[in-house]
């Protein structure tokens, strides 16, 4: 297709307008977002419901495409709605100006990360709905805010309500990431995700004597702890082809914090560490160890978890659960090349995991750079509505199961 053709097509029209609105962190305004998706409801005649499990200023969205038999359990197709912070003077384009340039490139915060695939669902179901399917299931199209910042606001709440469980809800779509070659990534888990902030308490006085039991020689002690267990990571990564980030367990240390004055020993430091767990790890095991080393380092160290989710079972992928089983036929039929993952950051899909149900992760993004959080994150108009194929074939197959 040619830049022209591009420009007027329908499907990238809806994209280019969903990613102009700048529902950007932080403070966002969710406004006009919720009326862009009540008038793309009211085009496609869905019953919409707007809930707000928090607070007025982090709204749901939620559509209906009522199945033929609803009292099956239901399937939802979830994105979120806002999007990480840009540095404007960094980007060719403007982030909120969806520009295409003459490769069909669609320059946009949200491009990637997730803005495409909310608007491809609705893409999928109106061509599914002008060919005169209904779904055996009801299909469920969930618009959620604040995943970029945790979805406490969002997601974690709304899997709480009375109102999800009403839904009935068997099997959750939610996104994946691209792929620089041809294949797709579909996820079936997430590694556990916590920021770790260590309180390290010590003996303070004058900067000119060699005192006993600081919090600097501890911190010392924790830090290189901590570190040689991210290098046994790297090694790992590095020596075994057959996994990637998300099979191994991520320590960085990301902030410290303390001191008064440069010739006072201070009697508090603070470091806080972004631990990403891989889902072989025990744990409980892993915070004993921890605390193995604070007790090594002389004691005095207070660990304060600023997050600290919980384990989580990955979805099954094996003939036991039958979401997966129509959603891998579906890929293997279109004849995409997929590879089976845990995904490296986190994701919504947590929230409804833990709470029974399997969800799978899936972008349909192949040949593109990855640009989710990046300056200039753009996606090519021709994968954007080659994605709405996909998931035409994907909500077809699990939507009749």
């Amino acid at each position: 297709m040619s830049k022209s053709e591009w420009e007027n097509n329908e499907e990238i029209k809806i994209f280019r307008e969903y990613l102009r609105i700048p529902t950007v962190h932080p403070n966002v305004d969710y406004t006009a977002c919720v009326e862009f998706l009540k008038r793309q409801a009211d085009s496609l005649g869905l019953p919409v419901d707007v809930l707000y499990p928090v607070n007025e200023s982090n709204p749901v969205v939620v559509m209906k495409w009522l199945g033929k038999e609803p009292e099956l359990p239901s399937i939802i197709l979830n994105s979120h709605t806002d999007v990480v912070p840009v540095f404007a003077d960094k980007w060719t384009h403007g982030p909120f100006s969806a520009d295409l340039d003459d490769e069909g490139r669609i320059y946009a915060r949200g491009s990637q990360d997730m803005k495409c695939v909310g608007t491809q669902y609705l893409g999928a179901i109106r061509a599914l709905k002008a060919s005169g399917f209904q779904p055996k299931r009801t299909v469920y199209l969930t618009y959620v805010p604040d995943e970029e910042v945790g979805g406490h606001l969002g997601m974690r709440e709304l899997v709480k309500s009375d109102y999800f469980k009403k839904l009935n809800v068997g099997f959750s779509f939610d996104e994946g990431i691209s792929s620089e070659d041809e294949t797709y990534a579909v996820y079936y888990a997430e590694r556990t995700l916590w920021h770790l902030k260590l309180k390290i308490s010590g003996t303070a006085g004058h900067g000119s004597l060699l005192l006993p039991n600081t919090a600097g020689e501890k911190l010392h002690y924790i830090v290189n702890k901590m570190m040689e267990f991210r290098e046994s990571q790297v090694k790992r990564l590095k020596e075994d082809s057959n996994i990637d980030i998300g099979d191994v367990t991520t320590v960085n240390l990301t902030q410290l914090r303390g001191g008064v004055q440069s010739n006072v020993v201070p009697p508090l430091l603070e470091v806080v560490f972004d631990i990403r767990i891989a889902i072989t790890v025990d744990v409980d095991a892993f915070e004993k160890q921890i605390r193995e080393w604070c007790a090594e380092a002389g004691g005095g160290i207070e660990l304060d978890f600023e997050m600290k989710n919980p384990y989580v079972e990955p979805t099954k992928t094996d003939e036991s659960n039958i979401y997966w089983v129509a959603f891998k036929k579906a890929l293997d039929e279109i004849g995409l090349k997929t590879r089976y993952r845990v995904f490296p950051g986190a994701t919504d899909s947590r929230y409804v995991r833990h709470a029974g149900i399997p969800a799978l992760g899936f972008s349909p993004i192949n040949k593109t750079p990855l640009l989710l959080h990046d300056h200039d994150e753009f996606l090519r108009a021709d994968t954007y509505l080659n994605g709405i194929e996909v998931y035409k074939k994907l909500i077809s197959a699990v939507a009749n199961v």
